[in-house]
């Protein structure tokens, strides 16, 4: 377990083919600033420059063989930084099976960078050769010959996040269907079939968070049984997606404009869950109806 009280340094090597782009994600989801093929040398000067700025605690940095100019540094940067009193220093090192290597640079259609006459298996050989300096100084070795990259983030999760960090969060967000579909939701639910405030007078240039619009909406018993149904959809599938190891879910909830309907509920919808999960709720296209107006 790293010290809380110290800047945080994991370095991500191994062999090409074993994650590594799969690790550098799994580190960002995770809070890190991530930086990848640093040369070896440069390596003390980056770390002082981002110590210095005070904006960053966590630093995963990628070292491999393709700085191969530089790489014979890498394993005495390494002993630097764990001697260190100011920096708690890490080295994950990824490997897996020659076999599943091959297969996977086959499957890849990749030449591997150490492969100067093609043969992708005498490539590997060497490339173990040269990284195996770095592998005795791993505090953590993970092997994923038989790891699926979801397997793998959950592995580099449960080594690596702190306490305090909460990987997988929702973003809750409104909007109106005439303005286009959002194109990153995960789930999208139209709740056109709801009440319409639009057709009141008084609510018609008000919001979905006004309290007489609010009201309006989910006083209607087709809300609420619509509202308590789709939370228990919610609760049910939000576990399998943290389990399939996403990082975060955005759920869309859409009415005609994203003005009155949409609004209401995606603000008791992203209130509801943050009793489970961190939430951050937003409302697309709740002033683009006044803005047309103004514009006209």
């Amino acid at each position: 377990m790293a010290d809380q009280n110290k800047f945080e340094v994991v370095v991500v090597t191994g062999m090409s083919g074993a994650g590594k782009t799969v690790a550098t994600q799994s580190f960002e989801d995770l809070g890190y600033f991530c930086i990848d093929n640093l040369p070896p040398a440069l390596l003390p000067k980056f770390l002082e420059l981002v110590r210095e700025s005070g904006k960053i605690k966590k630093v995963a940095v990628v070292v491999d063989l393709r700085s191969r100019a530089f790489f014979d540094q890498a394993s005495e940067m390494v002993s630097q930084l764990e001697e260190s009193d100011a920096i708690s220093a890490r080295v994950l090192f990824l490997d897996a099976s020659d076999e599943e290597l091959v297969a996977r640079y086959k499957e890849t259609r990749r030449s591997h960078p150490l492969s100067m006459d093609g043969r992708v298996l005498d490539g590997i050989k060497l490339e173990r050769e040269l990284l195996a300096p770095l592998r005795s100084q791993s505090q953590l070795v993970i092997d994923t010959s038989k790891l699926s990259p979801r397997q793998l983030r959950e592995e580099i999760s449960h080594n690596f996040a702190s306490s305090q960090v909460k990987t997988f969060h929702v973003e809750v967000m409104s909007f109106g269907f005439k303005y286009g579909l959002p194109i990153d939701a995960d789930i999208v639910m139209d709740v056109r079939f709801l009440p319409n405030p639009y057709y009141v007078p008084e609510y018609r240039d008000k919001t979905g968070l006004d309290q007489g619009v609010n009201n309006y909406v989910m006083d209607s018993p087709t809300t609420e049984e619509f509202y308590q149904r789709f939370m228990q959809l919610l609760m049910t599938v939000m576990p399998g997606y943290q389990k399939e190891g996403k990082s975060s879910v955005t759920i869309a909830i859409g009415c005609t404009g994203g003005q009155h309907r949409s609004v209401a509920l995606a603000q008791r919808i992203g209130e509801a869950l943050q009793a489970d999960y961190p939430v951050k709720i937003s409302h697309r296209d709740m002033n683009k109806r006044k803005e047309t107006v103004n514009r006209s």
